[in-house]
């Protein structure tokens, strides 16, 4: 996997793919939420934001124990700062969702540990890496 440093930090999937040159969708945003204390990734495309009544269904939990993990339990459970954080070189496995919609397209950009790096995967691999499961994140 090559790793891509971007000319200038990159918070957003727009500011992402604007240096890359790709569609905002295929960007795969690295989002870490607290499952009932328990982390769960989701990757999810750029053009998303992720529902979390759909994920409580997939994961078959309420929806108020569902919540967007602060900056301290993101780099506790992944050892990488919010902004950067790639969909793998965790400390453990964290259970992972992988957005359907990556699947459109041909190549899609994840984060690859810092803000301003990225690599070029596609949706196949991405699940492979992550031991992912294929998911509908967000309502379309």
């Amino acid at each position: 996997m090559d790793i891509v440093e971007l000319p200038a930090p990159a918070p957003t999937a727009a500011e992402t793919a604007a240096q890359l040159g790709c569609p905002v969708g295929a960007i795969a945003n690295s989002l870490v939420f607290s499952v009932n204390g328990e982390p769960l990734l989701v990757m999810t495309s750029g053009a998303h934001r992720v529902d979390t009544r759909l994920i409580a269904r997939i994961l078959d939990v309420g929806r108020g124990r569902i919540k967007r993990a602060d900056p301290a339990f993101v780099f506790e459970v992944t050892g990488q700062e919010v902004g950067g954080v790639a969909p793998v070189g965790h400390p453990r496995p964290i259970r992972t969702l992988v957005d359907v919609a990556l699947g459109e397209f041909e190549h899609v950009w994840a984060g690859a540990g810092l803000p301003h790096t990225v690599f070029r995967t596609t949706y196949t691999e991405l699940l492979k890496l992550t031991g992912g499961e294929s998911a509908v994140v967000a309502d379309e």
